[in-house]
């Protein structure tokens, strides 16, 4: 049984519940090549056997967003995050979590279990394979998604194997 995505009120839900407000969730453009210069980032997701399966990325707005929510802080920090395009220490360490917690949407009855395997905050670049796969149609689900108090930002689901 090929593993499948998740749908977008899984995703407003798991983020509305998360962060404890409201968020907006909508379609967006799949990733393209100018969107990882914008230092989007990262996360890959892996089996038992250390095979990649999925890679959630998140541009630098949501990751900064998502990440000052989840810790209560202050969205004048995310901004101030946005303009120099560098998360601060805590906005990390938050949204490091945030994906972690994203990995219940990848898991299903029948499926082999994925976990996180490795994060890439924005100006990491992750391997060319998760690249590829990141920029590639498909298995995918491209989402906006505006936090309520915060701003918005776009996250890229994508499924790497079966």
């Amino acid at each position: 049984m090929p593993r499948e995505l998740p749908v977008p009120k899984n995703v407003k839900d798991l983020f509305d519940e998360l962060l404890g407000r409201p968020v907006t969730v909508g379609p967006t453009d799949p990733m393209r090549a100018p969107d990882l210069h914008a230092k989007p980032l990262s996360c890959l997701y892996v089996d038992d056997s250390l095979t990649l399966r999925a890679i959630i990325a998140m541009d630098l707005k949501l990751a900064a967003y998502s990440g000052a929510a989840l810790g209560l802080v202050p969205a004048t920090a995310a901004e101030a995050s946005i303009e120099e395009q560098e998360l601060s220490e805590t906005i990390s360490e938050n949204v490091a979590e945030v994906c972690n917690i994203m990995s219940s949407m990848l898991n299903h009855e029948g499926e082999a279990r994925v976990k996180v395997h490795q994060t890439y905050l924005p100006g990491q670049m992750p391997p060319a394979d998760a690249i590829g796969y990141m920029l590639a149609f498909g298995r995918r689900l491209d989402l906006m998604i505006d936090v309520q108090g915060y701003g918005a930002g776009k996250i890229w689901i994508t499924l790497a194997k079966n």
